[in-house]
């Protein structure tokens, strides 16, 4: 394997070997703390513009397996202790490292990531190059920012996915990179999910006549997508509506609430999340960087809190049928324990509004 680098904006370098595409590329570093689930997390566009850490030492050693892909890679590179070459599972359909290659991510292995991970955590999220020589100049790294992602990782026409079994429901999707389980678990229920890109108009969207709208998870700062916030604004109160991860935050700031930037956000599947509603706490997947501001929201009840920093992980709009979540009921591979909130949706397009669960 040939040498490479990872160079981080303030300079610092850790050298290790290539095991992905032989190509320099600047993204954000961040990490993600999963023991499984390195394919959904590789395939996931909610890390557009990302380069991808992995705290858990030893990864790929099941293989790749197409069929548990949740949409495009979107990662802007990979970095891992240790890329298994030889993967064991009956379900592999090749090593790791081919499928790096053959998507043209750069990948890093045999680099100190505990180190990584706690510079991180001390100085938060910072941008970085992986490369093969190592730059005079670091002006690029310094100067790059992660905008403009929904348009990339978004559908480019709208796509109908049949419900299993009996149709019970019509939903819509609004696609900002939506991760392929959402749909499932909306199949599963019995919805037909028409997925439609993220440019679609509240007008578009109410044209279709579903039973409810699902806002999806996608990548970078809320904020800027303003055009996607007027669109919910218009949404809400109009027809039922669940968001996940993106779409909780664009719901929010339809709302007139504010979002921020976080240290080092939340990546991973053992996330503890407390439903103030029951007193339950929950463990949930999740990959975002930006929050809801509890404090900010006009409109609607903070429904979630993560147990580790409080942060904001859910809200209900009493009134507007509406609900949304910072993490992702559908995880998978993480844990499953918040798939009833699906079932909170359905129940929500039958006219029951019990906010249970």
């Amino acid at each position: 394997m040939k040498k490479a680098y990872l160079v981080l904006a303030d300079g610092t370098v850790f050298a290790g070997e290539s095991v992905g595409a032989e190509v320099d590329s600047i993204g954000e570093l961040v990490f993600t703390t999963g023991v499984v689930g390195y394919l959904e997390t590789l395939t996931d566009p909610s890390y557009a513009g990302q380069i991808v850490m992995q705290t858990f030492p030893l990864i790929g050693n099941y293989g790749t397996i197409p069929a548990d892909f949740e949409g495009r890679s979107a990662v802007r590179g990979y970095v891992a202790r240790e890329i298994c070459a030889h993967p064991s599972n009956f379900r592999s359909e090749g090593a790791l490292r081919d499928f790096l290659v053959s998507q043209g991510i750069p990948a890093l292995t045999g680099v100190d990531t505990r180190a990584l991970t706690r510079l991180i955590r001390q100085q938060g999220v910072v941008n970085a190059k992986i490369c093969r020589e190592v730059p005079a100049d670091l002006k690029d790294i310094r100067e790059y920012t992660v905008s403009g992602v929904v348009p990339q990782v978004t559908c480019a026409a709208p796509e109908v996915f049949p419900a299993a079994g009996e149709r019970r429901f019509s939903v819509v999707l609004v696609d900002y990179g939506a991760k392929r389980n959402i749909i499932r678990e909306l199949n599963r229920r019995g919805c037909e999910v028409t997925a439609v890109p993220a440019g679609a108009s509240a007008e578009e969207i109410l044209a279709r006549k579903p039973d409810g709208v699902m806002l999806s998870n996608g990548p970078g700062d809320p904020a800027e997508n303003t055009f996607c916030i007027d669109q919910i604004r218009k949404l809400l109160g109009r027809v039922p509506l669940f968001g996940i991860c993106l779409g909780h935050q664009l719901t929010a700031l339809a709302a007139g609430g504010r979002t921020e930037k976080m240290k080092f956000g939340h990546r991973g599947a053992n996330q503890p999340v407390k439903d103030l509603r029951t007193g339950r706490t929950w463990i949930t997947s999740q990959n975002h960087g930006y929050a809801v501001v509890s404090d900010s929201l006009p409109l609607g009840e903070i429904r979630f809190v993560n147990a580790n920093d409080g942060t904001c992980e859910g809200v209900d709009y009493p009134g507007c049928r509406a609900f949304t979540t910072q993490f992702h009921p559908e995880a998978c591979a993480g844990p499953k324990d918040t798939g009833f909130l699906f079932d909170r949706f359905c129940r929500l397009m039958e006219g029951i509004d019990d906010a249970e669960g």
